[in-house]
């Protein structure tokens, strides 16, 4: 891939398609681990293309690319976020199950909902795309520590999340007279 950014770089435009191409799914899940709607992932994926095009000229290090261009989603995701919140629109549409991918999929989903924002980015950069801590903190621009600590809330959350749940359904089976 480091040859396709160095010919992107030098301004090959049928290299550049080709290295968007191949990290299209990548930021695909990045931008719905954030956004959670296919319109706006869409939309922060299509700017996210066209900055990475205008700007790949300024990329000084070819190894770092896809750090670089998920930075730059982040920040598209960012700014269709603030544009929701400055206009107040909540668009809560519910995902229709089985729509796009297997079960295990729909957990992640669904894990990913109980967890703050600021923990979803790391959780996915981490377990999603494989990133490295030390990736991360330099895609979210932060410290190597304070990624680490929200990977751990995040995990915190989650099983506080699922105890809870686990402790309702204990207490409804009980209520009824079933045995767990």
């Amino acid at each position: 891939m480091k040859h396709l950014v160095k010919q992107s770089i030098a301004g090959d435009a049928d290299a550049f398609l080709e290295l968007m191409e191949k990290n299209t799914l990548a930021m695909y899940k990045v931008a719905r681990g954030i956004l959670g709607n296919d319109e706006d992932v869409a939309d922060a994926i299509q700017d996210t293309i066209l900055t990475c095009f205008e700007k790949i000229h300024t990329l000084k290090q070819p190894q770092y690319f896809k750090t670089w261009m998920i930075r730059i989603l982040i920040n598209e995701c960012n700014k269709i976020l603030r544009h929701y919140r400055s206009i107040q629109v909540q668009d809560n549409m519910p995902d229709v199950p089985g729509q796009d991918g297997s079960l295990a999929e729909l957990e992640f989903k669904e894990m990913l909902s109980l967890v703050e924002e600021k923990y979803r980015i790391v959780l996915i950069l981490y377990y999603v795309e494989g990133f490295k801590i030390s990736d991360i903190a330099s895609i979210l621009e932060l410290n190597e520590n304070t990624v680490k600590s929200r990977l751990k809330r995040a995990r915190e959350q989650i099983r506080a999340e699922y105890s809870k749940e686990d402790s309702i359904i204990e207490v409804a089976a009980k209520k009824r007279g079933m045995i767990l």
